[in-house]
Order: C-alpha cells, then sequence, then structure tokens
C-alpha cells in the first residue's frame, strides 16, 4: 500500500483547483455571516453562506486583503449601512487554495448598485405594507406622506423638548449647541432619552425610549429624533417597519435629523423631517422666533388701534366741549338772545307762565323785572 504525505496530498488538490480556476473569477450572490474586520491592517475575513429556511446548506470562507478592503468602505459610505452579519451582497471573487489554511474566496469587488437596489426594494415593500394594514394614520396624497403625527398641532411655543440620540454623539452634541446658545437667548428644557440608534436592535430600543415619552406625554410639546456621525453607520432602523408604524401615530409631533441631503427614511417620510440635528434645533428656536414676532406685531397694531382711538375721543371729546359752550347762557346772551326765570328758574315752556307773575328778562348787560299782563300766540314766521 501506497502512503502520501499530507503535504503531498493537499498539494495535489492544490494542483486541480489551481488548474480548474486559475485566472477565472466569479459574480456570487450569498448572504454574509461571522464578518471579523481589522481595520488597521485593512483585512476582513467572514463567511458565505446559503439557507433553506434556517438551515444553512452552503458555506465557505472569505476574504478581502488591504488591496481590496476599499470596497467594503465604499459600500458603507454608499449604504449607509455597516458591512456586518446578515447582509445579502453580490461580489466578484476567485477561487484559492492555501496548503495550510485551505479553501476561500478571495473578494475582489462589491456591486453597490445591487446592495442599493435590494435596500431600496425592501424600503419600498416595507412602505407599501405601511399603507395597506395602517389607512387610518398613514395615507399617500399627491405623493406625499400623511399620518397622524404630521397632522398633530405644534404648540405656539416649543420649550419642553424630549431628545432621543445615542449618548455622547456628534448628534446630542450638535443639537444641544444649537438650542442652548440660540442667537435670541430663549431658554429650553431638554430632557435626554438616550439609547442605541443602529444596529440590529436599535429600532426596539428607539420604540422603548418613545413608550417612556409618551407616559409622560403632558411634560413635553415636542420629540427629536436625531443621530449623527461619519459612515460607518446603519439607517436600517429607521425603515423598520414597527418603528415607523409608532412614529406615525405618536401624539406628540415628532422631528427628525437622522440623516443628510440623499437619506430620507420611512420614519423622516412619517415625522416633520429636518435632515439633521442642527437643523431640528434651528427649527425650533425659528418657530418660537416665529410666534415672538408675531405677537410683536400684534402689540404694535394694538397699540397703534389705542392710540387712533384716544385721539378720535379726544377729538370728539373737543367737539363736545365746544358745542356745549356754545350753549352756554353768556354765548346765548351774547347772540343778542334773552334769557326769562321766575324764582330763579329758567323757563323754557311758555306754558309755565301765568298772567300777572313777576318775571325777570336778562339780557347781555341788564336785568329787566315786568309783569305779564297779557299772554297772545305769536303769529310772527320767524
Amino acid at each position: 500500500m501506497t502512503h502520501l504525505k499530507l503535504s503531498e496530498l493537499v498539494e495535489k488538490i492544490e494542483d486541480v483547483i489551481q488548474r480548474r480556476f486559475a485566472g477565472e473569477t466569479f459574480w456570487l450572490m450569498a448572504e454574509i455571516t461571522d464578518v471579523k474586520k481589522y481595520a488597521g491592517k485593512r483585512w476582513c475575513f467572514l463567511k458565505f453562506i446559503e439557507k433553506e429556511g434556517n438551515a444553512i446548506t452552503t458555506e465557505i470562507k472569505g476574504v478581502f486583503w488591504s488591496n481590496t478592503y476599499q470596497h467594503i468602505e465604499k459600500f458603507e459610505s454608499a449604504t449607509r449601512r455597516v458591512f456586518g452579519n446578515g447582509l445579502e451582497i453580490t461580489c466578484n471573487v476567485r477561487v484559492r487554495f492555501h496548503p495550510r489554511f485551505g479553501l476561500d474566496l478571495e473578494v475582489l469587488a462589491i456591486d453597490v448598485t445591487y446592495a442599493l437596489g435590494k435596500l431600496e426594494l425592501e424600503k419600498q415593500q416595507t412602505l407599501e405594507r405601511l399603507l395597506k394594514e395602517n389607512p387610518d394614520i398613514i395615507q399617500l396624497v399627491d405623493g406625499q406622506y400623511i399620518t397622524a403625527n404630521k397632522k398633530t398641532e405644534l404648540s405656539a411655543v416649543l420649550q419642553r423638548i424630549a431628545l432621543v440620540t445615542a449618548p455622547n454623539s456628534d448628534g446630542q452634541r450638535d443639537f444641544k449647541q444649537e438650542i442652548e446658545h440660540n442667537q435670541y437667548g430663549y431658554a429650553f428644557s431638554v430632557a435626554g432619552y438616550l439609547t442605541q440608534i443602529q444596529g440590529d436592535n436599535a429600532s426596539k430600543l428607539i420604540i422603548q425610549q418613545l413608550q417612556m415619552i409618551e407616559a409622560r406625554v403632558e411634560d413635553f410639546d415636542v420629540v427629536a429624533i436625531v443621530r449623527g456621525g461619519g459612515s460607518q453607520t446603519d439607517f436600517k432602523p429607521f425603515d423598520d417597519y414597527e418603528l415607523a408604524k409608532y412614529v406615525a401615530a405618536f401624539p406628540l409631533p415628532v422631528l427628525t435629523g437622522i440623516g443628510h441631503d440623499r437619506n430620507t427614511s420611512i420614519v423622516d417620510m412619517f415625522a416633520r423631517q429636518h435632515k439633521t440635528p442642527t437643523k431640528v434645533a434651528a427649527s425650533i428656536v425659528a418657530h418660537n422666533y416665529n410666534f415672538e414676532t408675531l405677537v410683536i406685531n400684534l402689540k404694535e397694531r394694538f397699540l397703534g388701534a389705542a392710540e387712533d382711538m384716544l385721539a378720535r375721543a379726544k377729538e370728539n371729546l373737543q367737539s363736545t366741549k365746544r358745542l356745549i359752550k356754545s350753549y352756554s347762557p353768556v354765548n346765548i346772551l351774547n347772540k343778542g338772545y334773552a334769557i326769562i326765570t321766575v324764582n330763579g328758574r329758567i323757563i323754557v315752556n311758555p306754558q309755565d307762565l301765568k298772567q300777572g307773575e313777576e318775571i325777570k328778562t336778562v339780557l347781555k348787560n341788564e336785568l329787566i323785572h315786568s309783569t305779564i299782563t297779557k299772554k297772545t300766540k305769536n303769529e310772527l314766521d320767524l
């Protein structure tokens, strides 16, 4: 019986593989798992798997070396997703065999377009499900999503803010910097609800924070959900069905600052989107400034109207004084009229005068004492 050394058998295997796969590359579509990135060395080790149901039926090792590690960075920058377990990717690979480390697939490139397309497809499917299953709180009108949350009215002044964000994050710092150092000196009360906002469990953790806020709904005017950071982020939690549904029905207005111009999540669509944490804070400050401006304008209009009313009243008073003065006894006498009195009482009605009664006729410079001897009707047409 002929015996082979292990190295001799492995060499034969290597020779077969080399002859079969030399110079060839393949486009592979598979799920990845056991992802281990070594950013310092710019290496990444992983496994490609294929499943039937939940059972893994096929598995092979994969590797990125330093000359291709850039494709992971490009993938994360383009998709805003962490290159990690559970992703399904399309990539270009070549078959390798090493006498010690065995068979693996060296990754040469990643088809980012496929990944983006798959993410967008998942997002659209989630949107369609949300619309179909929740018509009472979510509608699509003229290309815009109308939700119960979007219909909630903003208070005239937004002062009590519930802030949902990651602890010690860029988003938290940017929001607080803008809100606390606003140019108008407005004071705000910001309660932090700090949690993980990226990763597989982030959507559930954010819902937990929203539930705690809802339990104190009377204590807040508005909710701000913000995040910040570089390209090593994952927007997938904000496309989650349950989180989007919860936000759509939330009883307090929700403002979002969880992306940039090219990123619009489902949560953004169902709330009031302001893109970045700084813009969320600035919108709150601007809202209060608009209310202050309205109050000042109303005050100025009220004071102006009051001044006009006082001026008209003063003018009317002067007219009344002139009228009263014109009817004073002195002015009447100055015009050549006379005043008749009986026992110190001015006579207005001639019927009050009796024959034989003594009267006084008051002229401008004279007082005439008379006795009525006769009364006749005045036939003169004056």
